[in-house]
């Protein structure tokens, strides 16, 4: 009998997601004679049992179209909102993968949805995961689904700014997304050539970040840019303002939006705003602040990403018809493999203090605020 097969993305959207779910559908249904169908908004739409079938004519065209047709949501199976309650809903999701008569369930999604899967997993359904995060940050992958577009996002958008810091001779502070991980800032500030990448490995020091611009500052070049990456934070210690509420509190030069909310006024200023007010105290430069928030991860997924998405979805087809699951579909060099689930979920992958792109900005003069 042909195989069963159910699709559903969770966590947050990402570039490349109706690619890999083309890839999948349509090697199972063309290539392999499989039955393939699609739950609604992740884990809810199972628990809810609301399905999309997925056949040709629906897979047909979604290659270039970013998001994901399926919809997808941060539900968590055993922590599921329900009529004003939070509630373990894996056992209804385990009845209607039954009712389904489905012979494994494929998850495309970050590190808590490989978390919530292999939960899943230890309650004997048989489950293929996919690595998808802009963040970059899922362990036993060289790269996920989505990372490859956001870091060109960033790259142009830092690009762009390059000519406003210029013009105006500031210092220009861009955040990036990333979560814990600094691949999404180190990537884009390398290759955009920005003066100062900061991410969450290795806490900064804003005194020792203010002396490279300033040593800039004394060769002639009067502006700067400043990656950071979400999640970067200062040494113990060296916060100027540590300690001082009401400075804390102080709205900073520059401060035009925070991930798209409205003026700060009487908002809890944000680490890229506070971070550009201590520069400007420190220097004496006029700052502002970019935070470039879901910009990252909408549109189009880049010519990689939609590579590597027919890469890992066919993989995970194939692996399906030999009765591989339990495992996520891992992109090793220019192949794929799969690796235990239980090896993966929990486990970040963050940017080791030796890797090339970290020396490479170091050779290049680039400040990490160490």
């Amino acid at each position: 009998m042909a195989k069963r097969v159910g699709l559903l993305t969770a966590g947050g959207d990402s570039p490349g997601l109706n690619a890999v779910l083309r890839g999948i559908g349509k090697a199972a249904i063309e290539h392999f004679g499989m039955e393939v169908m699609g739950f609604r908004d992740g884990f809810r739409g199972l628990m809810e049992d609301r399905t999309l079938e997925l056949d040709e004519p629906t897979l047909s065209g979604i290659l270039t179209v970013g998001g994901t047709i399926l919809g997808t949501s941060r539900d968590k199976p055993h922590r599921m909102p329900v009529g004003g309650r939070v509630l373990d809903m894996t056992d209804l999701i385990v009845k209607n993968y039954q009712k389904h008569d489905l012979d494994v369930l494929v998850c495309l999604g970050g590190g808590g949805t490989q978390k919530n899967a292999h939960r899943l997993m230890r309650k004997g359904l048989n489950i293929i995961t996919l690595p998808k995060t802009i963040d970059n940050d899922i362990g036993l992958t060289d790269t996920s689904l989505g990372f490859d577009t956001a870091l060109t996002i960033a790259t142009e958008a830092i690009d762009r700014l390059h000519s406003t810091a210029h013009s105006h001779h500031r210092v220009i502070v861009v955040e990036t997304m990333g979560h814990k991980a600094g691949w999404l800032a180190l990537g884009a500030g390398l290759a955009s050539g920005a003066d100062v990448i900061l991410i969450p490995e290795i806490p900064y020091d804003v005194r020792k970040v203010s002396q490279a611009i300033l040593a800039r500052s004394r060769l002639g070049k009067r502006f700067s840019i400043v990656a950071v990456a979400e999640g970067a934070v200062p040494k113990p210690g060296t916060d100027i303002y540590a300690g001082d509420k009401k400075k804390r509190q102080a709205k900073p030069a520059g401060s035009r939006a925070r991930r798209g909310e409205p003026e700060m006024g009487a908002i809890q200023v944000g680490h890229a705003m506070r971070l550009a007010q201590e520069l400007e105290i420190l220097t004496g430069l006029e700052s502002r602040v970019t935070i470039l928030g879901y910009l990252q991860r909408g549109g189009t997924p880049s010519a990689g990403d939609r590579l590597l998405a027919t890469r890992l979805g066919t993989a995970c087809a194939a692996f399906i018809r030999e009765g591989i699951h339990g495992v996520m579909v891992a992109a090793r060099g220019e192949g794929t493999r799969p690796v235990p689930l239980g090896d993966v979920a929990g486990k970040r992958k963050t940017v080791p203090r030796n890797h090339p792109w970290i020396q490479s900005a170091r050779l290049v003069g680039t400040s990490l605020g160490d």
